[in-house]
Order: structure tokens, then C-alpha cells, then sequence
């Protein structure tokens, strides 16, 4: 189950609402809901968690690219909305599972022949489709998105359990996100 909230910094302090993700397939459907919810085109930063196995957040100011943050890619990529932030952030296209199929050089040796070893390249399209060049075990982004708003880079890599809670202390918001919650 997910959580996701929107933070939207205004005059006052801080406004959140609680934000359905149903409509949001890619970071720039995330990024024009989160530009909505601002005020003024202030800042405003989108939580996502998932029953503390994962936690994300991405941060959205004016019309500048959105920033990124994910406790552990590799969780988060086992997970709808955690794959579509993965995926951006490491320059993936929906299609590329199947672009790597489709760039295999198939030159006999799939037929068992073994290849010899001045074959090998270091880009070996066999290591993507295998997984091996999947996602980091572990934190994957930007983690100083928000050291200019008191969490520092730090502080936000050594996060866990209720990770959401301990940035929303630091930004001085936490009854209104426990206010969506």
C-alpha cells in the first residue's frame, strides 16, 4: 500500500494534501500535479512510501526539472510508482527491456557454441536483460534535494522506518502531514 502526499511551501509554512497517484504514469505527470499544488510556484515536495519497505521524494520548484531522491532503487523498482522513479533516474525508457532484446547481436552462439574470450565486450547487452546492470541496492538520486530546507544529504541517506515523519520534523510540517495521513 502506498502513502503520497504533496507539501506545497507557501507565505505561512507549509499546506499538504493527500494525492491519488492513479493518472500519474511518468516524473512529468508527477511534476505538473506537484506545479498545481504549489503556491506562487514556491517549492513543493511530493512524498511517497510504500509500507516502509521504500520511501521517495521528489522535489518540484516553479518550472525548474524535478529532483529525486529514493531510499533503495532496487525495492522501489519491484513497485509501480517506485519503477517510474527509478526508470528516470537512471535514464531508462519504458521500452528498454525490449530494446535490449531487440539489440542482441545473435551470431550463432546462442546455439550453444561457446564464444571465446576475446569476444567479450564490457557493454554486453546479455548483462541488461539478465539484470545485472538493474538498479542500485540502496539510495539512488539526489540526495541533497532538500539540505537547503534542513535535512542535509546526511541526514536523509541515514533515514529509515518512518522516514517520512523525521523529514516532515525537519521541515517543520509534520501536524500537517499527519493531517493526510
Amino acid at each position: 500500500m502506498y502513502f503520497a502526499a504533496l507539501l506545497a511551501r507557501t507565505e505561512d509554512g507549509w499546506e499538504a494534501s493527500d494525492t491519488e497517484l492513479d493518472d500519474v504514469e511518468t516524473l512529468t505527470d508527477l511534476a505538473d500535479l506537484a506545479r498545481e499544488a504549489a503556491v506562487d510556484d514556491d517549492t513543493v515536495v511530493a512524498f511517497i512510501e510504500q509500507e516502509d519497505a521504500w520511501f521517495g521524494v521528489v522535489r518540484v520548484d516553479g518550472e525548474d526539472d524535478p529532483r529525486v531522491f529514493l531510499s533503495n532503487a532496487a525495492i522501489a523498482a519491484r513497485s509501480s510508482y517506485g519503477a517510474m522513479l527509478t526508470d528516470e533516474l537512471l535514464g531508462r525508457d519504458d521500452d528498454d527491456a525490449t530494446d535490449d532484446l531487440d539489440s542482441l547481436d545473435l551470431d550463432g552462439t546462442e546455439d550453444g557454441e561457446p564464444e571465446s574470450d576475446n569476444n567479450v565486450e564490457d557493454d554486453d547487452p546479455l548483462e541488461a536483460v539478465n539484470g545485472s546492470d538493474g538498479p542500485p541496492h540502496g539510495p539512488l538520486g539526489d540526495a541533497a534535494l532538500l539540505a537547503d530546507l534542513g535535512v542535509s544529504e546526511k541526514e536523509l541517506l541515514a533515514l529509515d522506518g518512518d522516514a517520512l515523519s523525521t523529514i516532515a520534523d525537519s521541515l517543520g510540517c509534520t501536524e500537517v502531514l499527519e493531517a493526510v495521513r
